[in-house]
C-alpha cells in the first residue's frame, strides 16, 4: 500500500546553487534527503510528489547558505490506462475529463473523475528508471543534436479502480 504524506522541513541550498531556481534546488535537496530512505512512523519514501509552500528564505551569519522552509508532498507518478477504469467509461472531451457510467435501478449515472480528487486505487504494476545523471560523453552527444532528452519519471506505479470500492473517495463516501 502507497500513501501520500505531508511533510514540512527546512531545506539548506548552498551559496553554489543560488544560480538555479529555488523550487528546483529545493525539489534536488529534498529528494537527496528523503528519496528511496525510510522514515519513522511513514516508511519508505519513493520521491517528492510536490512541493505545497514555501515560505521566506533566511540566511544565517557565518553560513552564506540559504534555509527554506517547506511543505511538501511525496510520490511522483501513477498511471492509470482506460482499461482499469471502472467500466464503462467514456471521456468527456468537452470536461477533458473520464466518466464512469454508473447503472442503477433508476438509469445510468454520470460520475466524474476529476483531476486534483483523492482516488483508491489498487497497485498492479511499478516501474523504476535510473534517472542518475549520465557522463561528459553523451552530453556532448545531446547537446549537438535537436531533440532535447525526454524526462522521465524515476518511479511509476501502473494502477487499476476497476474494482468495487476503488475510485474517487467521494463515490463510495456518504455526504
Amino acid at each position: 500500500m502507497f500513501v501520500l504524506v505531508e511533510m514540512v522541513d527546512t531545506v539548506r541550498i548552498p551559496p553554489w546553487q543560488f544560480e538555479r531556481k529555488l523550487n528546483d534546488s529545493i525539489a534536488e535537496e529534498l529528494n537527496k534527503k528523503l528519496a528511496n530512505k525510510v522514515v519513522y512512523n511513514v516508511g519508505l519514501c519513493i520521491c517528492l510528489f510536490d512541493i505545497t509552500k514555501l515560505e521566506d528564505a533566511y540566511v544565517f551569519p557565518g553560513d552564506g547558505a540559504s534555509h527554506t522552509k517547506v511543505s511538501l508532498g511525496f510520490f511522483d507518478d501513477i498511471l492509470i490506462p482506460p482499461e482499469s477504469l471502472q467500466q464503462p467509461a467514456k471521456f468527456d472531451e468537452a470536461e477533458q475529463v473520464w466518466v464512469w457510467e454508473y447503472e442503477t435501478e433508476e438509469g445510468a449515472h454520470d460520475l466524474y473523475m476529476d483531476t486534483g480528487e483523492e482516488i483508491r486505487f489498487r497497485v498492479v504494476d511499478e516501474s523504476f528508471v535510473d534517472t542518475s545523471p549520465t557522463g561528459p560523453g553523451s552530453a556532448e552527444a545531446t547537446s549537438s543534436s535537436e531533440e532535447l532528452p525526454k524526462k522521465e519519471a524515476p518511479y511509476t506505479l501502473v494502477g487499476s479502480i476497476s474494482e468495487p470500492g476503488l475510485g474517487l473517495l467521494s463515490w463510495w463516501t456518504s455526504s
